[in-house]
């Protein structure tokens, strides 16, 4: 399209080189380190121009000594995290000053959320709603596989599952043409767009609550019969305890992720992760967060390490369930050779194939595998690499791969069509899962690897404690050291060399995934739900 077009025109064009619209050109084509370097050479002079400032601080290179204008600094500040400070350099008056402070408010807001429950003697589970922040078919991303999925599995179980994503969506991601209602897999997704959206934090919670409140009414949810269900983050579960008091029902809140560490992750240095991690934002969305999942009836976690983070919180155990990510059985029958799988894909049967597949963004340390493949196949041995997916690291990463003369060893398609997705897992003959090590990746259990074990691939980790958990424990791959090339090509060679210990991992890493099905997933969402009906609900609300 133009957008993608509009960075080579650029980059043809401009002179000199380090201009202004070269570092824009360079930014939007994803050539992070070549737009770095531009902003570097422009605060040379002490400014920068706003088109040029606002880079940087996409970048997280704006240097706190150069000359902005007042808005720029604003919000360079509120993207470090320093939330009273960006509300303090905004213009007086100005709109982006009110819509920084009522921001900051609503996150910063420690009014405790009370209830009194209300027992009831029936079982009965009646309509849930699911709070989302997005959805397929619009957006493709680990979170929405799993909530539809989830979504399905319920539906199969008996439940009366429909989901709502957030104000305005898909009309605020460029949708314009978007409809009230999507459904996928009969699948019902309402779209909760109206005629306006308020520009203003509190505002469009208070429309969101009543959006969600009359949705739910017409969908069959009240008092006596229905669950609220929200996931991450605090401003979906902030709207869900308000509709489960006005209806007088009992609400849940999965916690799919610590999300102040996903912020504080999307930094590019070790440097600026921690300085984050130090930041009055991270603080509040810290709190906020535990301060809604103490409020909830129940919550939902992915794995242990959320779990543990919560009860060390201060949450209750018992106020905790886990719910972990599923395959569809289906899976488990799939028994296609690599080189068969590679063949419909187009791809060359021969070769040791090693890859991954789901978004690319930094911590996700894709580019640790093509350092282990250059290092693997310059000591000669054939091994080959397909990186399946799309994000903000794709361009980096081909980069990476010219840079190394990987040439046709690698294979990057981007996204892929849903259908041919399990086909790219089949195509490997060992998954990796090489994820960085942070406070995020450490945490959050990722679906891929379950996908990939369910089609009995052995898989190589990272040995942090989310995928210790779905692959060391189990059995179903090896653990190796996050970031170390050495130690990841080492691992990939005894896999290749050992084609018993590859199956042999295989198999364990299926046997384990046939105990994590979405119809159990959905069963045991069903007695969760039950048992909720039983303890009562909400029926007042202060916050």
């Amino acid at each position: 399209g133009p957008l993608a077009a509009c960075p080579a025109w650029l980059l043809r064009t401009c002179t000199p080189r380090q201009s202004a619209p070269w570092t824009v050109g360079c930014w939007l084509a994803g050539w992070r380190d070549e737009a770095r370097a531009g902003i570097a050479a422009q605060t040379q002079h002490g400014r920068l121009g706003r088109v040029a400032a606002e880079v940087a601080i996409e970048l997280d290179v704006l240097d706190p000594g150069v000359r902005v204008a007042p808005a720029t600094a604003a919000r360079a500040a509120w993207r470090r995290g320093d939330l009273a400070q960006a509300v303090a350099a905004a213009p007086a008056g100005s709109a982006l000053h009110g819509r920084l402070a009522d921001e900051l408010s609503l996150l910063a807001d420690d009014a405790a959320i009370t209830h009194r429950r209300v027992a009831r003697a029936s079982r009965t589970v009646g309509t849930v709603l699911h709070l989302l922040v997005n959805s397929v078919p619009t957006t493709a991303s680990g979170y929405t596989v799993r909530s539809h999925e989830v979504l399905r599995a319920q539906r199969r179980a008996g439940i009366d599952a429909v989901a709502a994503t957030r104000l305005g969506y898909p009309v605020n991601v460029g949708l314009i043409t978007g409809r009230d209602l999507d459904v996928v897999d009969d699948v019902p997704y309402h779209r909760l767009v109206g005629w306006s959206a308020p520009r203003r934090a509190r505002q469009r919670a208070e429309q969101h609550v009543v959006a969600a409140t009359d949705l739910a009414l017409r969908c069959g949810v009240r008092r006596g019969t229905g669950v609220v269900h929200a996931t991450t983050p605090f401003t979906n579960a902030l709207v869900a305890a308000q509709v489960a008091a006005r209806l007088g029902v009992p609400w849940v809140y999965e916690v799919r992720g610590l999300l102040e560490e996903t912020w504080a992750a999307s930094f590019p240095t070790a440097a600026a992760r921690e300085a984050a991690r130090g930041s009055q934002r991270h603080a509040l969305a810290r709190a906020r967060e535990t301060q809604l999942a103490l409020a909830a009836d129940h919550v939902v976690v992915l794995g242990t390490t959320v779990r543990d983070c919560l009860v060390a919180r201060g949450v209750s155990p018992e106020q905790i369930a886990v719910v972990p990510n599923g395959v569809d059985e289906a899976l488990l029958a799939c028994d296609t050779d690599p080189a068969a799988a590679r063949v419909q894909l187009g791809l060359p049967a021969a070769g040791f194939w090693v890859g991954t597949v789901g978004s690319l963004v930094d911590y996700e340390g894709v580019g640790t595998v093509l350092e282990a493949v250059a290092r693997l196949r310059a000591g000669g041995a054939d091994v080959r690499v397909a990186v399946v997916g799309d994000g903000v690291a794709r361009p980096s990463l081909l980069r990476q791969v010219q840079a190394l003369a990987l040439g046709d060893a690698a294979v990057l398609p981007g996204r892929v069509s849903p259908t041919q997705v399990a086909t790219w897992y089949q195509s490997l003959d060992v998954f990796v899962v090489p994820r960085r090590d942070t406070a995020v990746t450490r945490t959050v259990v990722p679906l891929k690897p379950m996908q990939a074990m369910a089609l009995r691939r052995p898989v190589v980790a990272s040995d942090l404690p989310a995928l210790r958990e779905v692959v060391g424990d189990p059995g179903a791959g090896l653990l190796v050291a996050p970031q170390d090339a050495d130690a990841l090509a080492q691992a990939l060679t005894r896999l290749a060399d050992d084609r018993d210990l590859a199956a042999s991992l295989g198999s364990a890493g299926r046997q384990f995934a046939a105990t994590r099905t979405w119809a159990r997933v959905g069963q045991m969402y069903r007695e969760l739900y039950a048992g909720l009906c039983v303890a009562g609900a909400r029926e007042g609300l202060a916050a």
